[in-house]
């Protein structure tokens, strides 16, 4: 599958539970809207992703990325030590001068 850069280096900051990393990859502005909290500014989001990495140890494997004039969707099956998991899930996602400005997480 051809990803963009920015979503190959999502995927692999997630898949070494690296929060810095990931964080870096956010507008200093951006928003993250996952299991019903959003997290705002890069700060917020590398707390929010650090805890979720401690708590459910999730690895990302890319399905599908989709890009549309509103946005882009990047679909991966996610698995961890969540019950249910593997699960798939969306990235909804928007792109603003190479970095995400925007993220809600969906079923």
């Amino acid at each position: 599958m051809n990803l963009p850069k920015l979503i190959t280096d999502l995927v692999e900051a997630q898949n070494s539970h690296d929060a810095a990393a990931y964080s870096s990859l956010f507008s200093e502005n951006a928003e993250v809207f996952d299991e019903g909290k959003n997290h705002i500014g890069r700060t917020a989001i590398q707390k929010w992703i650090e805890n979720s990495n401690q708590q459910y140890q999730a690895t990302l494997k890319p399905i599908s990325y989709k890009e549309a004039e509103k946005g882009s969707v990047f679909t991966a099956e996610i698995s961890g030590t969540f019950p249910g998991s593997p699960v798939i899930l969306n990235f909804n996602l928007v792109l603003q001068q190479g970095l995400i400005q925007s993220l809600k997480i969906t079923g």
